[in-house]
């Protein structure tokens, strides 16, 4: 008798922790990075650069080949990463200046808020960038916590009130408000000040896990480094063979040590699912104080693999494998709905862009449930077209920094806007770098893709053609 009741308590205590652990909601934490190219991390070959965390991080998940940002530029990128959309599909394009009249509107669910369907802790340490008045600020968009920049660290400056400041060129570096909630706390006036904010960033992340320890929560830090103007704090000046910018990318990696340090301190590895990838590609003509797009064409700002094309991590330990490398196609725009998928949270009742990928963190070699990805930038210029392997250039006046002389040490070269961009069919599988035109060899590809091109141009419109789509909204 005593086995037996010893027996069915071994039963029921299995029994309560399995039903406990399907029950446990997973932590998320989202770390994005600003203009970090696809060669910047050890484990994508960058050079000079020690990056010990983040390969680390690799080596515990899924490293991600093939993954796209949504728009090759700052604000229409996080528009897209924390609502699922087509930035245009929802009125946001480029880079919101401070005092923009628009942002992010409160038709628009984001992440935080779908998050919230669970009572998911939110927070946010970084900058925005998505409209810095208030009602477009993160504690109307379902964060409980926000410090950060509202905008770009290389914003020209204006008074709060939003009166124009007229003394700024005393100064490389405009005064810029550092919020807390609503309000700002502090200005952020020199270099000093600059390569103060990845580690007041981490901080803020740290205390936050810390405090939300007992309860599930979604930790989103999109650090303003390595835009530029670009500072690492004393502690990382002089630490990398890469000069500033090598120092810098080496503090980001402090940062993401940071965070997983905190998540083991509290016992949470096993509970959180850890995502670290960045905006868009490099800006390029910036010279020794921009990344690496890792050989790929282009850089921040154009529709070439350079521009979309950036380092994407994954760790949820116990529950991804670990040391994968994902070779297929998917985006920013697919980080919501499968945390939603993950999450058991409904989707928003409005049309979203973003796809379910869960199948590629629990297999990397199963095919990819996204096979389409449509390529906009400017207000809504259908630039270029994918699907698989095969990749569609649309004739457009573009950025472009090939046979342009990068500046250096803070000071830009020259990145003309209005160069014409050929047509051309490429295949990435052979040809990732987009020099080789096709489209002579593969008339049924072309076709395809041409069509496809044209179906984003009903639905999302296309400035470049006149089309204006259907199903665009507002915001």
């Amino acid at each position: 008798m005593k086995w037996v009741i010893l027996i069915l308590l071994a039963v029921l205590d299995y029994s309560g922790h399995w039903t406990t652990s399907k029950q446990t909601l997973p932590n998320i934490v989202l770390i994005f990075f600003d203009d970090m190219g696809y060669g910047d991390l050890g484990c994508y070959g960058a050079l000079d650069v020690s990056t010990p965390h983040m390969d680390q991080l690799a080596l515990e998940g899924i490293r991600f080949t093939n993954f796209l940002t949504a728009q090759a530029v700052c604000s229409a990128s996080r528009a897209a990463l924390l609502t699922g959309c087509y930035p245009n599909r929802i009125g946001i394009s480029g880079a919101l200046f401070p005092n923009a009249p628009n942002g992010i509107r409160s038709a628009v669910m984001t992440l935080a808020e779908m998050l919230k369907q669970k009572n998911y802790r939110t927070g946010i340490f970084g900058k925005w960038h998505l409209g810095d008045k208030k009602e477009f600020l993160p504690l109307q968009h379902g964060f409980d916590e926000y410090f950060g920049l509202p905008y770009s660290n290389d914003m020209w400056p204006v008074h709060y009130d939003g009166t124009p400041a007229t003394d700024w060129k005393k100064d490389r570096f405009p005064p810029l408000p550092l919020m807390e909630g609503n309000e700002p706390v502090s200005f952020i006036h020199n270099h000093t000040d600059q390569g103060k904010l990845t580690r007041q960033y981490t901080e803020r992340a740290v205390s936050f896990i810390e405090k939300n320890r007992r309860h599930p929560f979604f930790l989103y830090l999109p650090h303003s480094m390595p835009h530029v103007p670009i500072a690492a704090s004393s502690a990382f000046k002089g630490t990398s063979k890469q000069g500033s910018y090598g120092d810098v990318i080496q503090e980001l990696d402090w940062s993401v040590g940071q965070v997983l340090k905190a998540l083991k301190e509290n016992h949470l590895e096993k509970n959180t699912l850890v995502i670290v990838t960045s905006d868009n590609g490099p800006w390029l003509n910036y010279g020794n104080h921009a990344g690496s797009s890792g050989g790929f064409r282009e850089g921040k700002g154009t529709s070439f693999e350079g521009g979309h094309r950036v380092p994407c991590i994954m760790r949820w330990q116990g529950k991804l494998p670990q040391g994968k490398v994902c070779n297929q196609l998917c985006s920013t725009l697919d980080i919501l709905p499968t945390l939603a998928s993950l999450s058991g949270c409904s989707l928003p009742t409005k049309k979203i862009d973003g796809i379910d990928v869960f199948s590629l963190l629990m297999n990397p070699e199963s095919p990819s449930p996204r096979e389409v990805f449509y390529y906009y930038y400017r207000r809504n210029a259908l630039e270029a077209v994918r699907k698989g392997n095969w990749k569609l250039v649309l004739p457009h006046p573009g950025r472009s920094y090939e046979n342009q002389l990068p500046g250096r040490d803070g000071f830009p070269g020259a990145a003309p806007e209005d160069v014409p961009i050929n047509p051309g069919l490429y295949d990435l599988r052979r040809d990732p770098a987009e020099r080789y035109d096709v489209s002579a060899a593969n008339p049924a590809v072309l076709a395809e893709l041409t069509a496809l091109a044209e179906e984003a141009r009903e639905d999302l419109g296309d400035d470049l053609t006149g089309k204006k789509g259907k199903n665009v909204r507002e915001n």
